[in-house]
């Protein structure tokens, strides 16, 4: 079972280069983010052309996150728990049933800039309510993952420039440690656990030449309870997206599962 996580920015934009690409790679399950529709005008019938069940938990303009699967979506959920006020939609969840059932999750963690501020308070805040998902995810004992555009830059090899994201909050100490908290829990980093080093990026800004000078950042994630990791056979960001026309400024990260 091939999975993919792309953050899209924005549907509307983006919808010829996702379908073009979907054509391309063919992937069993994408998880989008910043879909940036609401439900109802969400293109789903563009994806049911070419075999895939949908699942939306979009708003307007912002954010926003969908489910693509060759395999029924069963049991979707929609929000992250934990705050029956957030109305920003940034979680997503459903099982998939190839030779084993994984359940997905996907996510698109708050930026949480300008920090700090109430933007970050926000952004540490979902991310004390994913590590609590996390840990029953855990307790569940089935193959899961959590896969998306977490806004952590984890790892000082994470980006091309470090030293200019100290104080961004993609790379405070306080999402770095909230995010290795959720880690250490049990999960494993799919793309770390196969590929070393630095060099390797999701993300490259619109500004400044980003992609053309390798400017980037790695911020999309997948994170894999053990009964997942066990399936895992490969892991790899498919960074030439990011040439490609009309292009998202993240690209799609690649997990093969044996499932």
């Amino acid at each position: 079972m091939k999975i993919v996580t792309f953050n899209i920015n924005g549907i509307k934009a983006r919808a010829e280069t996702l379908l073009r690409w979907l054509d391309e790679k063919t992937p069993d399950v994408v998880l989008l983010q910043e879909i940036k529709s609401i439900d109802e005008n969400f293109p789903t019938e563009i994806f049911e052309e070419r075999g895939y069940n949908v699942a939306t938990h979009g708003q307007k303009g912002f954010n926003g996150v969908a489910i693509l699967s060759k395999y029924p979506l069963e049991d979707i959920t929609r929000g992250l728990p934990g705050d029956p006020e957030d109305e920003q939609a940034r979680w997503i969840e459903a099982t998939v049933v190839g030779k084993k059932a994984i359940r997905l999750c996907g996510l698109y963690l708050p930026n949480g800039n300008p920090a700090p501020g109430p933007k970050y308070d926000y952004k540490l805040a979902w991310m004390e309510r994913l590590r609590a998902r996390s840990e029953a995810l855990m307790a569940d004992e089935m193959p899961a993952l959590m896969a998306g555009d977490y806004n952590v830059i984890p790892q000082w090899d994470d980006a091309k420039h470090p030293e200019q994201w100290t104080e961004d909050a993609l790379f405070r100490p306080e999402s770095r440690a909230a995010f290795q908290r959720i880690v250490n829990l049990g999960f494993t980093e799919a793309f770390r656990a196969r590929v070393p080093g630095a060099g390797h990026y999701s993300f490259w800004d619109y500004q400044a030449n980003s992609w053309e000078r390798d400017n980037g950042i790695r911020i999309d994630h997948f994170l894999l309870t053990p009964q997942c990791a066990d399936l895992m056979t490969d892991c790899w960001i498919e960074a030439g997206e990011r040439a490609r026309s009309k292009p998202s400024d993240h690209v799609p990260v690649w997990l093969d599962l044996t499932a």
